[in-house]
C-alpha cells in the first residue's frame, strides 16, 4: 500500500495545502480517503483526477467532504463524455448532505455520478481488493475511524475524533497509523471534539502501531509543538504529514 497525502490542514485549508484529503493506492487501485476543501486540485497534480475507483468518507464537515461536489463536476461534465459511476462510502445521509451541498435540482441528484453507500458501526466492506472495517468514534457529528487492510498490512486512519477506546482498536497493530492532532495540551481542550498531539501518542502507544504520521493540524496550531507531544507518548517512528508527502506501508523489516 501507498498513501500519498492531498492536503491534511485541520478545520479549512492551510496556506501550503488543502483541507484533509488522503489517496491510497494498491495493485493498481487507488480510493481516497475523504475530500476536504482543495481536493480535487491535489488529486489533478498527482495525475489521478480520473484514475480513482472509490471514496471513503470519514464523516460530513465541510473540510472533509465538500470537494466531492468539485469532483462531481469533474467528472460528470467531461467534454468527452460523463466518465464511469464509482462508490462513495459515508456516514448515513451521505447523499442527502452531498446533494444539498450541490444544491443539485433533479430527482437523482450526485448520485447519477456517485454511488453513495452507507456506513454502519463496526461494518467491514470489500472495497476492490481491500477490506475496510469501520468504528464510530466522537466527535460533534457521526464519525468514523477506518482500518485498511489487504495483503497482510494494516492501514488505520483516525478520521476526526476526541479521546475514544474506538479509536485504539481500530489502530490495533498497524503498520501505519494516520491521526489527527489538532491541539495542544496547554489550550484549554474541550471534549467531544479533537486530539492533542499528547493523546494521538497515547493512542498509538495503546494500540502498539508501528508508525505515526499526525494530521489535520490547523494553521493556527504549531506543527512543532504538536509533533513534540506525540514523542512524548509515542516512542516509535513519528511524523508530521505534508502535502505531497508519500509513504509506503509496509511490514516490520519490509
Amino acid at each position: 500500500m501507498r498513501l500519498t497525502v492531498l492536503g491534511c490542514s485541520g478545520s479549512f485549508p492551510g496556506p501550503d495545502g488543502p483541507a484533509s484529503s488522503y489517496l491510497l493506492e494498491v495493485d493498481g487501485f487507488r480510493v481516497v480517503l475523504d475530500m476536504g476543501n482543495g481536493a480535487v486540485s491535489r488529486l489533478q497534480e498527482e495525475g489521478w483526477l480520473y484514475g480513482v475507483d472509490a471514496v471513503l468518507l470519514s464523516h460530513l464537515h465541510a473540510d472533509h467532504c465538500l470537494d466531492l461536489c468539485s469532483y462531481y463536476v469533474a467528472r460528470k461534465y467531461h467534454p468527452d463524455g460523463a466518465k464511469p459511476r464509482i462508490p462513495v462510502y459515508g456516514p448515513p445521509g451521505v447523499q442527502a448532505r452531498m446533494d444539498s451541498a450541490y444544491k443539485y435540482p433533479e430527482p437523482a441528484g450526485l448520485a447519477e455520478t456517485f454511488d453513495f453507500r452507507e456506513w454502519r458501526e463496526g461494518g467491514s466492506y470489500d472495497v476492490g481488493p481491500l477490506r475496510v472495517t469501520v468504528r464510530q468514534v466522537w466527535h460533534p457529528v457521526e464519525a468514523y475511524a477506518m482500518r485498511v487492510e489487504h495483503g497482510g498490512l494494516v492501514f488505520a486512519y483516525s478520521g476526526d475524533t476526541s479521546v475514544d477506546e474506538a479509536l485504539v482498536e481500530t489502530a490495533r497493530d498497524a503498520d501505519l497509523f494516520l491521526c489527527e492532532a489538532s491541539l495542544l495540551t496547554r489550550w484549554n481542550v474541550p471534549d467531544g471534539v479533537h486530539l492533542t498531539g499528547r493523546q494521538a501518542g497515547e493512542h498509538a502507544t495503546r494500540a502498539n502501531v508501528r508508525r505515526l504520521v499526525l494530521t489535520h493540524v490547523p494553521p493556527w496550531t504549531p506543527k512543532e509543538e504538536v509533533l513534540a507531544e506525540a514523542r512524548e507518548t509515542f516512542a516509535g517512528d513519528v511524523e508530521l504529514a505534508r502535502p505531497g508527502g508519500a509513504y509506503e506501508v509496509v511490514t516490520a523489516g519490509g
